[in-house]
């Protein structure tokens, strides 16, 4: 099923902000439909774990420390070209240059807490999704 899943995961911003449903209506709306989904919460470890791929990155630590400090919504996502569905319905990386009516632009904070993450390829889905959830396969 390559390009017919994504992993996505609600950020601490804006789920302390309350927003965990407005962005699940969204995605909803938008046809993606919910195979997996949990609350959680990264310690500082896992954090650290799931973006070691950034580890040589100055923002690294605050990256960690920022992914730690409250709790998430991970899910895995199904649709149609996904991925690319996916990071449409999201926006930029910075709120400021996100499209009208995305995510980032409706809910994220700054370029640091930009209220929600997405896959950019099947093969990061696969891994970050297994992260999460130790059956990805079964969905």
């Amino acid at each position: 099923m390559a390009g017919n899943r994504t992993f996505t995961m609600i950020k601490p911003d804006a789920v302390s902000a309350g927003n965990i449903g407005n962005i699940l209506a969204m995605i909803n709306k938008a046809g993606f439909k919910i195979l997996a989904m949990k609350l959680t919460k990264l310690s500082s470890e896992n954090a650290g774990k799931f973006y070691a791929v950034h580890s040589s990155r100055p923002f690294y630590g605050e990256l960690c420390d920022y992914m730690s400090s409250g709790p998430i919504v991970a899910a895995i996502l199904e649709k149609e070209n996904a991925i690319e569905d996916f990071r449409k319905l999201i926006g930029a990386t910075d709120p400021i240059n996100a499209a009208e009516g995305t995510i980032r632009k409706l809910y994220a904070n700054s370029i640091a807490e930009n209220a929600v993450h997405g896959s950019d390829s099947d093969e990061n889905s696969q891994m970050e999704g297994s992260f999460f959830f130790s059956q990805f396969e079964r969905f």
